[in-house]
């Protein structure tokens, strides 16, 4: 094979690779308490039953629009598209993911950036703990894969309200390249009721060398910070506390109805 034909097979090889290491992304929609119907029409409708703690987050932004171009220029070169692929999601309003990969002579790279976002519900917690909780299990992805070598895990500071930065290395095999060595970070933070997983990977091909444990963390670092200052962004442009909004627009109609 030559070395064109093995970088086009390699391109596709460590797509799916990215691919492989994206976060699960729980899709279930979450629901809040309704209301019963009035018990006389000329009286204002009143309640008594307990309501779900009102959320900072009531949407996401759109994912591939929270790391700037300069950014992906930098940590991902040659990204095709420079853009970003967003991933498919069954529901949106939830949960996405974006996904850039390129390789620059025989130097891959892949930057994936997924968010998902939760709201309160009286049995299963409040939006941040649930949030909190999923962090957890995006952080147990790393560690608890017994494929994954060499894992590190430290607490980050100064991004979002809680945040872990993982490194580890992992092998794949694939029937064109061989065993393919691939250095790779993931950073999971937590704004909020929403968490942001960044993955981050590099490899070098046809022999050349990985990056560096520093340069891959701090490319990781950086795309998290910048992505959790976006979703952060993204709530003073809808309004702080986009559940409270909701429910006083609710109990004006209400009031209009009754």
């Amino acid at each position: 094979m030559t070395r064109t034909a093995s970088r086009r097979t390699s391109r596709f090889a460590v797509r799916a690779v990215a691919l492989a290491a994206l976060p699960a992304l729980l899709v279930a929609g979450c629901t809040s308490s309704g209301s019963g119907e009035d018990t006389a029409d000329d009286e204002p409708r009143q309640s008594s039953e307990p309501t779900p703690e009102p959320v900072r987050f009531a949407e996401l932004p759109e994912v591939c629009s929270t790391i700037g171009e300069g950014t992906i220029g930098e940590l991902v070169p040659e990204a095709d598209p420079a853009a970003g692929e967003t991933l498919s999601s069954t529901d949106t309003a939830a949960s996405g993911a974006c996904l850039w990969s390129g390789l620059e002579e025989y130097q891959f790279r892949s930057l994936t950036v997924a968010l998902r976002r939760f709201d309160s519900d009286l049995t299963l917690g409040t939006g941040d703990e649930r949030a909190d909780e999923y962090l957890r299990q995006m952080a147990e992805e790393i560690t608890g894969d017994d494929a994954n070598q060499d894992v590190e895990s430290a607490e980050l500071a100064e991004t979002g309200e809680s945040a872990l930065s993982l490194a580890y290395t992992v092998v794949k095999e694939s029937e064109e390249d061989g065993e393919q060595e691939y250095r790779q970070q993931r950073v999971v933070a937590r704004l909020a009721n929403v968490v942001i997983t960044v993955d981050y990977s590099g490899a070098g091909f046809e022999g050349d060398d990985m990056p560096g444990a520093d340069t891959v963390k701090e490319a990781a670092e950086t795309a998290a910070r910048e992505a959790v200052a976006a979703v952060d962004a993204s709530a003073e442009a809808t309004g702080e506390q986009g559940g409270t909004e909701k429910e006083e627009a609710d109990d004006n109609l209400q009031g209009n109805d009754a």
